[in-house]
């Protein structure tokens, strides 16, 4: 059945499905257990078992533990619990051990039929042998040996015979292609190190590229779902089962392999490798500290498994690599708490308060758990007495405080929040001046009212406990563990980005109702922020890791601007996000939420409504990104309008603004162009893909040149068509220039073929 959610993976397999290519549906998740996953991984997570979900179909957790060296059982087991707390159950718990033996069988084969040879170079030797993107590899020494004589080796290879380092197993491919993948990639070395499920059975292992599609095709995966830097590794997916004919033996149709970009959020790092560094040079309190990007980080900090599904789908699902503000997390992570926290009081900076005409003793109140908003059951008991706490931020010791200030100052009057009403009448200061305590004055026909009564009009409300009915809590304040949005960023080492300060600890006093309060558990302190109850806490020793924050400046509004627009002759060009969306509330309705809740937003809104009318405002103040890339050609504003709700949506071909690079200079730059006339609207679509693809400014398409056959036309025609490929040109994949020149010839069969080559590589660093 075809899913309800929309992304080309889910496309391809609707496809598939239709096709009768497939008449079910499998993937899995392999992890490597060498460290703990992060929130990249659920990403995958979601991906895959969400996939199996939908289509009803399956999802193996598999591991990749083909590197003895690196791996522990540690991680093994914490995998499956995180896999599982995300929510999700595998079909099968599988291992690549499992298949060792089945491997082994098929790598003879290959030698025996002279696909594979037992190769003596070592790692820098054969990097050095395997050339260049612009020059040929050369043979291996061994490459020629005989299949009986590389039979021999790989055997005595099995059988301890040989040192690590001596030998590898590679497979004979193409030493001159294109892939550097295919220049007989290895797929054996030697490693004599304890295995954790085959102990010392085996002193060779395979490597990734000859596990990995030989896995998916004994279990019967349909579609095999990676990450885009494996896009190179698909050619020699395909050769290991096409050589193999190990789908064909096992009864099953043959995977494929599809590539979708990874996440990478702000203000983290996503490799296992510096996390581990992170952990073993003690920056952080082990892979559990609540800073880290860990799934298991966040569990403890109090993150929730349906905020972080929320998440990925958010996200999405994207052929192009881009970076996440850190906000899109904390978005998700503020609304499940919003409904599920139960609120409560507690003081962070303790700052005793008298009340002075309170007579007799303590009186219990009662307070909601929740406001009337969320509309969830439950109250808690508090107690009001002759001496409560504040927080020390919410007294103000002047006697001229700024006009809009709402909270405790002297002749000032607040509401306790659930108790009373109270008036500021003096304060006691230590030798330098500093407030030690506040008297106040209780209005007593205001106490326990459910809000504040009669005549007395309190400028605001504060949270407070009461000084026998509080209990002592220290409160661990998270913050981001990097200083820099992108640590690792500009050459810098990462670790030199790291915030001292993302950890602060305070004590503070919280309801006495929290006293029992269950480890995990998850509370919001009203007025203060979410915390969760901490692995260390004890019976009279609480210790709570603050969550999140209550808001957040840098929020960003769920992106639904431009969700359809209208294109060309009619087409329309859906965000994806819009296909996912709820259909519970229009596009409007959404993007005007979301300016309630974003004050930029709103801002955006009231500067482009005079400019281009109430319709195209809603448009284009949906979200931070759009707006601001409106905001930074708002001299041309109708002008910006059109190609932003018209045209881009066409360009980004489904995917969302803000997971693209595209620069707000650059779109004024763009803009200026279309204005001045200089950029006509044909040549100004291709120049906007290119952007959208790559970042890059506009460029103004050289002319023809007086070719007569619209040689320019048809490279910018390319260029646009294969706008992912150009922008793996210009990061660094150099060799997809020959691939771009033959799409040229194709479409100017007879052209020159050094004009060719030196007019589109002219055109790619323009």
């Amino acid at each position: 059945m075809a899913s309800e959610r929309t992304d080309f993976i889910r496309d391809i397999i609707d496809d598939d499905l239709s096709a009768k290519r497939h008449q079910r549906v499998a993937t899995r998740f392999p992890p490597e257990p060498n460290g703990y996953l992060h929130i990249g991984h659920a990403k995958s997570i979601c991906l895959n078992f969400g996939i199996a979900r939908d289509y009803s179909g399956t999802c193996n957790l598999r591991y990749d533990d083909t590197n003895p060296a690196k791996e522990d059982v540690e991680y093994v087991e914490s995998i499956e619990r995180d896999v599982r707390w995300l929510g999700f159950e595998p079909s099968a718990v599988l291992f690549s051990a499992d298949y060792f033996p089945r491997m082994y069988e098929l790598a003879e084969r290959l030698v025996s039929e002279g696909l594979a040879y037992a190769c003596s170079l070592d790692d820098e030797q054969i990097r050095a042998y395997r050339g260049s993107l612009t020059e040929a590899g050369r043979p291996s020494p061994d490459r020629d040996r005989s299949p009986d004589a590389n039979l021999a080796l790989l055997r005595e290879m099995r059988a301890g015979k040989h040192a690590d380092g001596t030998y590898t197993l590679r497979a004979k491919i193409d030493m001159a292609s294109s892939n550097m993948k295919m220049r007989d990639p290895l797929l054996y070395r030697i490693r004599h190190a304890h295995h954790h499920r085959t102990g010392d059975a085996w002193c060779i292992y395979p490597m990734y590229d000859w596990a990995h599609p030989l896995e998916d095709a004994l279990e019967g995966i349909t579609h095999s779902i990676c990450t885009l830097e494996f896009e190179n590794n698909r050619e020699l997916y395909d050769w290991v089962i096409e050589e193999t004919g190990v789908s064909r033996e096992s009864g099953h149709a043959r995977p494929h392999q599809y590539e979708f970009a990874r996440l990478n959020l702000d203000y983290t790092v996503m490799s296992k490798r510096k996390l581990l560094a992170l952990v073993k040079d003690r920056h952080v309190n082990g892979w559990d500290d609540p800073r880290m990007p860990t799934i298991t980080a966040m569990r403890r900090r109090g993150y929730a498994p349906s905020a972080l599904r929320e998440f990925c789908d958010m996200v999405g699902v994207a052929k192009a690599n881009s970076w996440i503000d850190f906000a899109k997390l904390e978005y998700c992570i503020r609304g499940e708490l919003n409904q599920n926290a139960p609120r409560v009081m507690g003081v962070v900076d303790p700052l005793r308060v008298e009340i002075v005409n309170w007579e007799g003793g303590a009186r219990e109140l009662v307070a909601p758990y929740y406001p009337p908003d969320i509309g969830k059951p439950g109250e808690r008991k508090i107690t009001i007495e002759g001496v409560v706490y504040i927080d020390r931020a919410d007294y103000l010791d002047s006697e001229a405080p700024p006009k809009d200030y709402k909270r405790l100052a002297p002749g000032k009057t607040v509401w306790l929040r659930h108790g009373a009403v109270v008036t500021a009448v003096g304060a006691t200061t230590d030798a330098n001046g500093a407030v030690t305590a506040v008297q106040v004055r209780l209005h007593e026909e205001t106490l326990g009212g459910g809000n504040p009564a009669g005549g007395v009009k309190p400028s605001g409300a504060i949270h407070w406990v009461a000084e026998h009915a509080s209990v002592p809590a220290e409160l661990r304040i998270y913050d981001q563990l990097f200083k820099s949005a992108k640590p690792e960023e500009g050459g810098v080492d990462f670790v030199e980005q790291i915030d001292k300060d993302s950890l602060k600890i305070v004590h503070a006093r919280v309801e006495a109702s929290l006293a029992g309060a269950e480890i995990g558990s998850r509370w919001q302190f009203e007025r203060v922020g979410y915390f969760c109850v901490d692995l260390d806490s004890k019976p009279g020793a609480l210790v709570f890791n603050r969550i999140i924050t209550l808001r957040d400046t840098r929020e960003a509004a769920k992106p639904v601007v431009a969700a359809a627009a209208v294109v060309g002759d009619g087409e329309k060009v859906v965000n994806a996000k819009a296909k996912t969306r709820p259909k519970l509330k229009s596009g409007p309705e959404y993007r005007a939420e979301a300016r309630v809740r974003d004050g930029v937003l709103a801002d955006a809104y009231a500067a482009a409504k005079p400019l281009v009318g109430e319709e195209q405002a809603d448009l284009l103040t949906g979200d931070r990104a759009t707006a601001a890339l409106f905001e930074a050609a708002i001299a041309h504003a109708e002008i910006a309008a059109k190609w932003i709700i018209n045209e881009l949506p066409r360009a980004l071909g489904g995917a969302e603004l803000e997971d693209k690079p595209v620069d707000g200079a650059h779109f004024a730059a763009f803009v200026e162009l279309v204005a001045s006339g200089k950029l006509n609207a044909s040549a100004a679509k291709g120049v906007l893909a290119t952007m959208v693809a790559s970042g890059a400014a506009p460029v103004v398409p050289a002319s023809d040149g007086g070719d007569g056959g619209g040689l320019a036309d048809t490279i910018e025609k390319v260029i646009v068509d294969h706008a992912d490929k150009v922008a793996q040109y210009k990061a660094g994949k150099v060799g997809l220039l020959g691939f771009l020149v033959g799409q040229v010839r194709k479409a100017s069969p007879g052209a020159d073929a050094a004009e060719l080559n030196a007019r589109v590589k002219q055109r790619l660093e323009s």
